[in-house]
């Protein structure tokens, strides 16, 4: 490995500079709001603040597969949250996530709202609350529940570390990127592994596990996440990438892609969601016709 650094850390650090990279104005060591801001209210029971990040597709694919189910009280309004804009420090999303990240929940089909933030919680809350895609037999749901804290103790590697020094960081550092594509590279291997053996991650059955893990390392090894593909040789993971294939393969998993969704073609994007016909009726192109 090659370069050498002359810094040397403080006995104390300080935030005295901005760090630069993408996402430098919205980083800070401190927590709570930065303005009063309220947020809206729609009429489903389910009120999602959110952004179509992977984290974010995690709680709207889960929502579309509970609609696509049957389950209508699943139905709920998917409110854009612009990170980059700094929405997520707004007073009334503080109130829901205190550690001011996406998606955040507010369920209001109660004679009490109840808040659900940390896209893990979410996920098992409406697991829990429609009884679908989380096992009651205790050896499937604890499989269920291992994979799925897998994905939220093994995500910050692939987002926060590989995919921050490799895309978004403004200077190259060798060493940061090596050590992060190498444990991104080993976490692959032990989904590959896993998915030698099992259909899906938590067995024969897609569970809230695999709609956790998909958006990372799904859109990892279809080349959809930092540009990456080639850089991770992720064309070697053959049987993640046979469950990735599967899992997109899913209407519902399609949809829930879109929604809060701020990149990529136009007609993959649904900006907010308020209703199932938005899907026909774009509602991107309705906020940017008011914008």
């Amino acid at each position: 490995m090659s370069g050498s650094s002359d810094y040397v850390p403080p006995k104390v650090w300080t935030w005295n500079k901005a760090n630069g990279g993408q996402f430098a104005s919205i980083n800070r060591p401190i927590a709570g709001p930065t303005h009063e801001k309220e947020l809206p209210i729609g009429r489903h029971p389910l009120q999602l603040y959110s952004l179509g990040t992977p984290n974010g597709q995690k709680v709207t694919i889960m929502l579309e597969e509970l609609l696509a189910l049957g389950h209508s009280g699943a139905e709920y309004d998917a409110w854009l949250i612009r990170i980059g804009d700094g929405d997520q420090f707004g007073s009334d999303f503080v109130k829901i996530n205190p550690n001011s990240k996406i998606p955040a929940l507010m369920d209001r089909s109660g004679e009490k709202p109840i808040r659900v933030f940390e896209s893990g919680a979410i996920l098992t809350y409406l697991a829990e609350k429609f009884g679908a895609f989380l096992s009651t037999e205790p050896g499937e749901r604890a499989e269920c529940l291992s994979w799925l804290f897998w994905q939220m103790g093994s995500a910050p590697y692939l987002g926060g570390g590989f995919g921050h020094f490799y895309a978004y960081a403004p200077t190259k550092i060798e060493y940061a990127i090596d050590r992060f594509a190498m444990e991104v590279k080993r976490q692959l291997d032990v989904l590959d592994r896993r998915l030698a053996e099992s259909e899906y991650l938590a067995g024969g059955e897609y569970t809230i596990a695999d709609i956790a893990v998909w958006p990372w390392y799904g859109g990892l090894v279809k080349g959809w996440t930092y540009g990456a593909a080639e850089f991770l040789q992720v064309e070697d993971y053959k049987n993640v990438q046979r469950w990735a294939d599967t899992i997109h393969g899913r209407p519902a998993v399609q949809r829930g892609r879109m929604v809060n969704r701020l990149s990529g073609e136009p007609s993959s994007q649904l900006h907010e969601r308020h209703d199932a016909s938005d899907f026909d009726t774009r509602t991107q192109d309705k906020l940017a016709a008011a914008e």
